[in-house]
């Protein structure tokens, strides 16, 4: 067993940090207060092939390893960690339309995700139905040789900002094989979108999207029509170890901000980490999150090697972060008063990682995978 990262893995990771550290991190409080997704944070993440991750290289993408697209959200997560919303969003994306479009929708959609032109979206959850997403209400209507969309997607991440997305209908009756996917542009004719008013994370602009009979070609359906659920379903357990380790870098950078803080901050004539009290929390905490980042590193390896990992990417859903979100706020317990502000990094990565113990899935359903994965759907809830 080997947990050494090859050379060139390394000098990745290294070129990252310094592109996050000196490119990204300048901007993650600014972007908060604004409150949108800069354009400017597009280029830059498309500039350094961030984007393209998991596109072929004959489509202008990386062809990169999910090892590397776990890394490169990790590393971008420690300077902004709503950068990295950008690139699980267009892994995600791409890596199901890779899986299933046809080769000439692949020439034709995935270059502008590599390139930045287009930013992506995926719209799945409904205001009846997230966690049951097999229920879904939306309404594919036959129109001609194609289609027309009418109904809501809410809680849509970069809802405000994408020019597509990968959109879920209803094309026959109940259940998931009534279900259809479609690569769609948000016409703004046909397709009205309304912000929230987050308590975090908002860079990205999670909104709710109206479609109001949006016509869809035939060509926009990706795979076969009543697949859609099945197919868009299984790129969510790479997904999510990738989510995982995004929330870990924000709560390793505030990890390394704490220690450090520990060795500066004097109390009672000594560094605060001469207390046991400040001490043991952090090094559990470093203990805790070494532990997260074995379990996704070890889904991410897995999908690269073709061996089943739901059970490991159901893991990194639920323990990550949570895990994160109890770390950093540790952190700013340890920081103390001045943590404890809006002008304060930590006390916006804590606000910003308890979306994530939402989005892509709730802690409850991971559990669900993983205790039928022990036990046999037979045995388990």
């Amino acid at each position: 067993m080997d947990f050494t990262l090859s050379e060139e893995e390394r000098a990745y990771r290294d070129e990252l940090r310094r592109f996050t550290t000196k490119v990204l991190a300048p901007h993650y409080q600014s972007d908060d207060k604004a409150a949108k997704l800069r354009p400017e944070l597009v280029a830059d993440l498309a500039g350094m092939g961030l984007l393209g991750l998991r596109i072929p290289e004959r489509h202008g993408g990386q062809e990169a390893s999910s090892v590397i697209a776990g890394m490169a959200a990790e590393e971008v997560a420690h300077g902004d960690f709503n950068a990295a919303y950008l690139i699980i969003v267009s892994a995600l994306v791409s890596d199901i339309l890779t899986r299933n479009a046809t080769g000439q929708q692949q020439a034709a959609w995935l270059p502008p995700i590599a390139s930045g032109e287009v930013v992506p979206a995926f719209c799945i959850t409904e205001p009846e139905h997230g966690t049951d997403a097999a229920k879904l209400e939306m309404r594919a209507e036959p129109d001609g040789d194609g289609w027309r969309l009418t109904g809501e997607k809410t809680s849509i991440t970069l809802g405000m900002s994408a020019h597509s997305a990968l959109v879920l209908a209803r094309t026959g009756g109940p259940g998931a094989r009534g279900v259809s996917a479609f690569w769609v542009e948000l016409d703004e004719r046909y397709v009205s979108r309304a912000a929230f008013d987050d308590l975090g994370s908002r860079a990205i602009g999670r909104a709710s999207l109206h479609f109001d009979g949006l016509p869809v070609p035939r060509e926009a359906l990706v795979g076969a029509e009543g697949a859609g659920f099945v197919s868009v379903m299984q790129g969510f357990d790479y997904s999510r170890a990738i989510i995982g380790l995004a929330c870990l870098g924000a709560a390793q950078v505030s990890l390394a901000e704490a220690l450090q803080w520990a060795r500066d901050r004097q109390a009672f004539g000594s560094p605060i980490g001469k207390f046991q009290g400040v001490a043991f929390p952090l090094a559990e905490y470093a203990t805790y999150l070494r532990g997260a980042r074995h379990v996704c590193y070890e889904a991410l390896w897995r999908k690269d090697n073709g061996i089943e990992h739901s059970t490991e990417a159901a893991m990194a859903k639920f323990w990550a972060p949570k895990l994160a979100a109890e770390a950093i706020h540790q952190c700013l317990l340890t920081f103390g008063h001045l943590a404890y502000s809006s002008e304060s990094p930590i006390a916006q990565r804590l606000r910003d990682v308890i979306g994530l113990e939402i989005g892509d899935g709730t802690a409850q359903v991971s559990k669900l995978v993983i205790s039928r994965n022990l036990l046999g759907r037979t045995y388990a809830p």
